[in-house]
């Protein structure tokens, strides 16, 4: 099966998409870097990991999205803490975060089965 098929790829994906256009014109250069990468990390580590030629690097990947997955939390919090974050918007995006984690580490389960 191809990463575009899998729901935590297209969930972490979408979840980038909102976070890019949400601070798309935001005038803080640092904070918006920061957390438009640790969320476009989440999908495209999702996808190395599936390209990748074995079940362990795979699974790396997967640890690494998961990571990224906690940093885009803690910015999410942090943001909605100094006001760049809507406080619906900021708990929307942790639930997201937090669902996206689980499949990951679901995800990282099964393949650990295969080994």
């Amino acid at each position: 099966m191809g990463f575009e098929q899998l729901e935590v790829w297209k969930r972490s994906s979408k979840l980038c998409t909102e976070i890019y256009k949400h601070f798309n014109n935001f005038k803080d250069f640092g904070f918006r870097d920061q957390i438009t990468r640790s969320s476009l990390s989440i999908p495209s580590n999702i996808a190395e990991g599936e390209e990748r030629g074995t079940i362990k690097e795979n699974i790396q990947f997967l640890i690494y999205a998961r990571g990224s997955c906690g940093e885009l939390r803690t910015q999410i919090y942090i943001g909605s803490d100094i006001g760049y974050i809507e406080n619906d918007m900021a708990s929307n995006w942790i639930q997201e975060t937090k669902e996206i984690s689980a499949m990951i580490v679901g995800l990282i389960k099964s393949k650990k089965s295969e080994l």
